[in-house]
């Protein structure tokens, strides 16, 4: 082999795929990808009612707990804490598999034909065809077995550091987000077209494999950019290193331990931590924990998760019975659930861009357009609560998109309002706020209606099992309720809106941005002392490369 050439067929270069950075990124990606698992509980809840006999208001409490631990991730945040990441995944593969397999116990394989959306789909009928209890085995071993893949690949690694001042290397980012559009696009061709066209068993194993080539194409991006960076580490290890010693100047000795020591969660100790609640800094700059708890701005966010996210939540946990009482027939139930699901991810990916544009180009503030999602979100509400005749489809499209926008933006406000220093808990009580909506809005309200209804219908009998409610009547006040709230958690962000208008105005990037003259000094120093290192750590980097590589 030529000298400088590297061969990826090597048991070493396999090595530093599995272990490289983008390798990371990806396994997370997959990761999330098998959680959406918690997005297709309308599809076995029809199941679960007419199986064990739940009656709506108990089949809702299960999809709030259901909801509750998906969007609580404080548990886990503590955990991580004291725990390496690979304990963390094997504690979430565990119960996961310990959970959903409960399910399956309970249900039996004698369930009714039900069939799962988005990736889901494609994969339960390949492997299953079409026997409704595996659905649950199958999210209950798949999400399980991508964490136990992944235990020793995803792990925290270290900001990687330019050398040469030039801004981040995102382009791999890009690579994973267009590759995601065409997985996007394909899961919602073959939505439309299995709705127009029986498969046989055999075509859904076709289909399926074409979606596992999709799904597993990014590892191409992934091969790609290691190659790149082991050939420009061999070019650079050709070079004769540059040696150059500097003395610290004076005064700099311990600055960086005062600089990383992190100060109380509310500002202060005593009666100082009292008084600096109350007392917060600038929009933008860090927040302590208390402080960013008790602003007006927090209140606000806290407000539209509960009323915004709380309602999209009731209308995806329960298109399975909102279909039903409108009389669709199951196939159409199915292609809602899939919609939201292909929908939640076009808003999760579309909302931060929109929203970024509209930022640079007009100055507009992020909250406005967090106050639009949550009116256009409000067209899908009604659209349940009159069961306008074909409607439920634009429904679900309206109601997955907003629901997926409305994460990015909630998320993206924290951040840039109350700083990144304790955004990894902020951001978890930012999301919190929404299974308490899910519950007063979804077990409280829209399951004792639904029930009440239903008992109605049956002539005072208990609607339990297979006793369900038929008619526009069954969801259309709990959906008029959840309208107006909706409506209401709008005009509450128009609140935050007034707040941030300056905010916003200015340069929100201002401060992790440095003058040219700052950036050359500390371009400079980063230079010389990874320079020193260069020269210990040469020859070792040299001879593991060649071992691993050739």
């Amino acid at each position: 082999m030529a000298r400088g050439e590297v061969s990826m067929c090597t048991p070493g270069f396999a090595l530093r795929v599995v272990q490289s950075r983008w390798f990371v990124v990806y396994a997370s990606i997959i990761v999330m990808a098998a959680s959406g698992s918690t997005y297709i509980f309308a599809l076995y809840s029809k199941v679960l009612r007419s199986k064990l006999g739940y009656n709506q208001e108990t089949l809702n409490k299960l999809s709030f707990f259901k909801d509750l631990g998906t969007n609580v991730g404080i548990i886990s945040g503590l955990v991580q804490q004291v725990a390496p990441t690979w304990l963390v995944l094997l504690i979430g593969a565990g119960m996961n598999l310990a959970g959903y397999l409960m399910i399956y116990l309970a249900l039996t394989r004698d369930a009714r034909r039900r069939r799962p959306g988005a990736i889901y789909t494609q994969l339960y009928l390949a492997i299953y065809g079409d026997d409704a209890a595996s659905l649950v085995l199958l999210v209950a071993w798949l999400p399980a077995a991508f964490n136990i893949f992944t235990v020793y690949t995803i792990r925290v690694l270290p900001y990687a550091r330019r050398r040469d001042g030039g801004k981040p290397y995102n382009t791999p980012f890009y690579h994973f987000l267009y590759l995601s559009l065409a997985l996007a696009s394909y899961l919602l061709v073959m939505i439309v077209v299995e709705k127009q066209v029986q498969f046989s068993h055999a075509a859904y194993v076709v289909t399926s494999t074409a979606l596992l080539i999709v799904l597993f194409s990014p590892v191409g991006v992934v091969v790609k950019e290691e190659y790149k960076a082991v050939s420009q580490l061999e070019e650079s290890l050709q070079q004769p290193p540059a040696i150059a010693v500097e003395e610290p100047k004076a005064g700099t000795a311990g600055k960086g331990d005062d600089e990383s020591s992190s100060p109380p969660l509310c500002g202060g100790g005593g009666m100082a931590c009292l008084t600096n609640m109350f007392k917060p800094p600038a929009l933008g700059e860090d927040y302590s924990i208390m402080q960013a708890l008790v602003s007006v701005e927090m209140l606000v966010l806290f407000v539209i998760s509960v009323f915004g996210i709380g309602g999209t939540l009731t209308a995806i946990d329960n298109m399975a019975q909102i279909g039903q009482s409108l009389g669709y027939p199951a196939k159409s139930i199915n292609t809602f659930v899939s919609l939201i699901s292909i929908w939640n991810y076009a808003g999760r990916a579309g909302a931060g861009y929109i929203s970024e544009f509209l930022l640079a180009r007009y100055r507009l503030p992020r909250p406005l357009v967090l106050t639009a999602v949550l009116l256009v979100s409000c067209i899908g509400h009604l659209f349940i609560a009159f069961g306008v005749p074909q409607s439920l489809y634009a429904a679900s499209v309206i109601i997955g998109f907003c629901f997926g926008a409305q994460w990015p933006l909630l998320f993206a406000i924290i951040s840039e309002v109350f700083g990144l220093k304790y955004y990894s808990s902020l951001f978890n009580f930012g999301s919190a706020a929404s299974p308490a909506g899910a519950y007063v809005l979804n077990v409280i309200i829209t399951g004792r209606m639904y029930d009440a209804e239903a008992t109605r219908q049956h002539g005072g009998v208990a609607a339990v099992g297979d006793k369900i409610c038929k008619g526009v009547v069954c969801f259309k006040r709990p959906f008029i309720i959840i309208t107006g709230v909706t409506f209401a958690g709008a005009l509450v962000s128009l609140v935050l809106v007034w707040r941030t208008r300056n905010f916003y105005r200015g340069d929100i990037y201002a401060k992790f941005k440095v003058t040219p003259a700052a950036a050359s000094e500390s371009e400079s120093l980063d230079g010389k002392n990874v320079e020193m290192a260069e020269e210990t750590e040469g020859k070792r980097k040299k001879q593991v490369v060649n071992d691993d590589l050739y």
